[in-house]
């Protein structure tokens, strides 16, 4: 039979064979290789088959039979093949996103390596992606993070770039973490602002999303019954995929991804995909969020650490200069007697001696001695003073309004009004002015540092019986009992320290005087700060 295929020679030349190509020369002697690569597909080769099977040769429909199959061998072949080929991709982009997630700590690194992982072609090939993360007190869903284009002339000039800059998953994201977060947070800020869902809306797709523990397609969007449409015409697409962050038993937050400018079919495949990233990605937001959290209260602590340690040496430096000036007391108050007794000699002495006494000169010495000792005793004994409560009367309304108009700038800074209303005819209190001012301005610090920008300190002067009462009062949050205690006590381990060297100080000095210094928590919130003045003379 005369074939027209070339299958039945053992060598041929360029001219007898239509399917062998420039390059493919070594076919031409390899007629094994010619007939499976080549000859099976040629349509000669079917029509030889044809012929003989026409003729009646009984090898022909056995070789059209060892044809069907070797070609459907052939192709599910090429199809595992490209399977393999597809999963040994995605191994390796997860692979590389593992790495990428288990060497980074900060939370906005990470964030920029998920959605970039999900946008990016190299990786899930999403058109867009949102983040939502459940808040610190964990009550709902906020709308963190989206990424991807607004409109197919965006997505167009995106996928230009990407292919042009041949990035690898960790460049892209290090780039985006760098160049486009914040571009991106700003893109989508109306989209995020109102993805927003409270934790025990169980009703909310969202909700049910987090329970499944698994990814949910959600197609439909617009006349789905099970679906709040306002939210499919927030996202402005018909299809989307909800993969839920789960670490444990800890609900972290929740991806929204869909195609919406190339509108391609969301796969099983797709979503199982998904889940497999999820669980990393829930870790590492888990780990990062931790790892932020802990940094703040390392630097709380720092902060409070060096307030303490600030707070301690003052103190101890106070403690210090009350025990020189108790030592320098007894010791001027030892001195000052015998002094007396010399200098009164001397000059009694003085008065009886005659201008040209030879005695004169010396007792004369001895009295300007004498004087010049009294001075140096006078300076040691004031300085000895100071260090204790000189008390004597005082207008209190006076005081309060000089200290007021002292802070008058740093409140102006913090957007903070100071009011102050003080009764009619308020006496004059029996304190040390010096260290009652210096205990009014820490406490309106205190005051200051704990209300709200924009808020009124209110402070109140009353007269009642034999005490003088100052009132001032923040608008801050409620004040503990530990807070409270840990306020007026030295070396207490609370965030909110006061102003120089504290309430404790403040506190010692009052008593001193035989004022007393109280903090009250009204039931409105904020904190009451009380001062008592007598306002009758007392031996301390």
């Amino acid at each position: 039979m005369d074939w027209k295929c070339c299958w039945s020679r053992n060598e041929i030349t360029a001219d007898e064979c239509i399917g062998v190509a420039a390059g493919e020369e070594s076919l031409l002697h390899a007629q094994r290789r010619r007939i499976t690569e080549k000859c099976l597909d040629c349509p000669r080769f079917r029509d030889d088959m044809e012929r003989a099977a026409a003729e009646g040769n009984p090898l022909a429909e056995l070789a059209a039979h060892l044809r069907g199959e070797y070609l459907a061998q052939r192709e599910q072949l090429q199809s595992i093949a490209g399977f393999l080929d597809t999963q040994t991709r995605e191994i390796t982009f997860l692979h590389e996103l593992s790495l990428v997630l288990q060497t980074s700590m900060d939370l906005d690194e990470v964030l920029s390596v998920a959605l970039t992982a999900i946008t990016a072609g190299k990786g899930f090939g999403m058109n867009r992606a949102f983040l939502l993360m459940v808040d610190k007190d964990r009550r709902y869903l906020q709308g963190y993070l989206g990424v991807g284009p607004r409109n197919a002339e965006e997505a167009w000039h995106t996928w230009q770039e990407i292919d042009h800059s041949n990035l690898s998953l960790r460049e892209m994201a290090t780039h985006f973490h760098r160049n486009k977060l914040a571009t991106e947070r700003m893109k989508f800020r109306e989209v995020l602002d109102n993805l927003v869902v409270f934790l025990n809306d169980e009703d909310h797709i969202f909700n049910r999303a987090m329970r499944s523990r698994k990814a949910m397609l959600v197609e439909d969007a617009f006349t789905n019954p099970d679906l709040d449409p306002e939210l499919a015409v927030l996202l402005g697409v018909d299809r989307f995929l909800l993969m839920p962050l789960i670490s444990g038993n800890r609900r972290i937050g929740l991806i929204i991804a869909d195609n919406c400018i190339t509108h391609k079919p969301i796969t099983p495949h797709d979503m199982q995909s998904m889940e497999i990233f999820a669980f990393p990605v829930a870790f590492a937001l888990v780990r990062a969020s931790l790892y932020e959290r802990l940094q703040e209260e390392v630097q709380k602590l720092t902060a409070a650490n060096a307030k303490l340690r600030e707070q301690q040496e003052l103190i101890v430096r106070m403690e210090k200069m009350a025990l020189m000036g108790k030592i320098t007391s007894s010791i001027a108050h030892s001195i000052r007697n015998p002094l007396l007794v010399i200098g009164g000699f001397a000059r009694s002495l003085l008065r009886n001696v005659g201008g040209d006494d030879p005695k004169r000169v010396s007792l004369e010495s001895i009295v300007s001695e004498a004087k010049q000792l009294e001075r140096v005793l006078e300076e040691v004994l004031n300085y000895s003073d100071s260090l204790y409560p000189v008390r004597d009367w005082w207008d209190v309304t006076q005081l309060v309004d000089y200290v007021c108009q002292e802070l008058a700038e740093p409140l102006a800074q913090h957007r903070i009004r100071c009011d102050f209303i003080p009764e009619e005819r308020i006496p004059h209190a029996f304190v040390d002015y010096k260290q009652t001012t210096y205990c009014v301005r820490t406490v309106l610090h205190t005051a200051m540092a704990r209300s709200r920008e924009g808020g009124t300190i209110r402070i109140a002067l009353r007269h009642e019986g034999d005490w003088i009462t100052l009132e001032i009062a923040d608008n801050g949050p409620s004040m503990s009992d530990a807070e409270r205690d840990a306020l007026l006590m030295p070396f207490a381990t609370t965030q909110q320290l006061g102003g120089s060297v504290g309430m404790p100080l403040c506190r010692v000095m009052l008593e001193k005087q035989g004022c007393a210094l109280e903090i009250d928590k009204p039931p409105g919130g904020g904190a009451l700060f009380l001062i008592h003045l007598p306002a009758i003379q007392e031996e301390v």
